[in-house]
């Protein structure tokens, strides 16, 4: 078939989603497809969202490719006659955050009435498609809560031609991936304060927002942890990452709620490291058993805290929570031959 893969990208800023699509890509080739990639640049700037996706509803489709699969939305938007839409995530401020604090839309009848606009919008685009898979249950719980929308959780593997390797379990908890307040890596920092072992923690990526790093540097210095943590403020190579994590002693990943997927746990569980995260970080649970695959802790330093003593302490435990890890990602099918078949079914 000839497959146009569609997913909406943010000029000039990298991110899952960009893995997400150019893995995707070459194993549908490998299963005999032709396949073209449509990047729609879109800002998810609330001011000009609407007028983006009447843009994109407009595209025609229909005479270059057999089948479109769409990606990050609003993807979805598109017209096609077979439409297989593999769901990321919504404008989150719009749906599951527009109650939170994370949330700064002011709520009023503008916005209120824009937010159901959307909503209408996505759900009508939605029920066009002919499939309509999502990358983790949590999302899956959200197209159904918002949009009346049923998905099957189809999960993202990593590409398929990356090996990880896998060392014995040094004395750095990794937490890699962009330093945004939602991801909080504040919390990870804070919790070193509580520790009683001498347990380090890397915290590698790039991040859009100066006062948060900023804040967290700050921590650091004033409560002289700089000899156990290392703040890296860059987006580090694959290559780079992969020697991190088969000589970590763990992978730390918090998100608030966020990724609901999220790359971090399904790299650490390939590499056989144990995954620390907490009670309320949304889709990591489906992937964390605690005491099985990782250790599940309240959100909150102290908890924490004792989580990396816990491991740092044991060793035998960080092994076999990480051989259970990378035996949890076999057991919920996470295959590229498994995706293909579902996208292209």
């Amino acid at each position: 078939m000839k497959i146009g893969v569609i997913s909406s990208m943010v000029p000039h800023i990298d991110g899952g989603y960009r893995m997400f699509v150019n893995q995707l890509v070459p194993e549908l080739e490998r299963a005999g497809h032709v396949v073209e990639v449509v990047w729609l640049p879109f800002s998810s700037d609330p001011k000009t969202m609407l007028s983006e996706m009447l843009g994109f509803r407009m595209m025609n489709l229909d005479d270059i490719f057999d089948l479109v699969i769409c990606c990050r939305p609003p993807a979805h938007v598109v017209k096609h006659r077979r439409k297989v839409v593999w769901f990321i995530h919504h404008e989150r401020v719009f749906y599951d955050l527009w109650d939170s604090e994370h949330n700064t839309i002011p709520k009023s009848a503008y916005w209120k009435g824009f937010r159901a606009q959307l909503m209408r919008a996505d759900t009508k685009c939605l029920r066009e498609a002919h499939a309509v898979f999502s990358n983790s249950q949590v999302v899956a719980d959200r197209l159904m809560a918002f949009n009346a929308i049923a998905a099957e959780v189809l999960y993202p593997p990593l590409a398929g031609d990356v090996q990880f390797d896998s060392n014995a379990h040094g004395a750095e908890l990794a937490f890699v991936c962009r330093i945004e307040e939602h991801k909080r890596q504040h919390l990870a920092v804070k919790a070193m304060s509580f520790t009683k072992s001498p347990v380090r923690l890397r915290i590698a990526g790039r991040s859009q927002n100066p006062n948060y790093l900023e804040s967290l540097q700050s921590f650091v210095e004033l409560n002289r942890l700089r000899d156990r943590i290392t703040l890296d403020h860059r987006w580090i190579s694959e290559g780079e990452k992969r020697h991190l994590l088969a000589n970590a002693l763990g992978v730390v990943y918090i998100p608030v709620d966020d990724d609901s997927y999220g790359y971090p746990t399904l790299e650490g569980a390939c590499a056989e490291r144990p995954i620390v995260t907490v009670s309320d970080a949304g889709g990591v649970g489906e992937f964390v058993e605690d005491g099985i695959s990782g250790l599940i802790t309240a959100p909150t330093p102290e908890a924490l805290g004792e989580a990396f003593d816990r491991l740092w302490d044991d060793r035998m435990l960080a092994a076999k929570l990480g051989e259970g890890a990378l035996r949890r990602i076999n057991e919920l099918s996470i295959r590229w031959d498994h995706v293909v078949a579902r996208l292209t079914a």
